[in-house]
């Protein structure tokens, strides 16, 4: 997998509302072949409290999906 933390990506298939969107990576699955772009498939979590310290009251987070490698492609800056 060419595609790297840090990188700008175009989305290049999907939705109508998806595709044809640029953003930075955030994260990179390498096991899945996702990577988790800024800005594009925002998706809100429902965490139950946990005694976890990143989430010790629970809630609703707002947070970005993530999309299979190969509908997406590496952009030049």
């Amino acid at each position: 997998m060419k595609i790297k933390k840090g990188d700008t990506v175009q989305v290049i298939t999907g939705s109508k509302d998806r595709k044809g969107q640029i953003g930075k990576v955030l994260e990179v699955d390498r096991e899945r072949e996702r990577v988790k772009i800024e800005n594009v498939a925002p998706v809100k979590r429902h965490i139950k409290p946990q005694k976890s310290k990143k989430y010790p009251e629970g809630g609703i987070i707002n947070d970005f999906g993530t999309i299979h490698v190969s509908n997406v492609k590496l952009v030049k800056e």
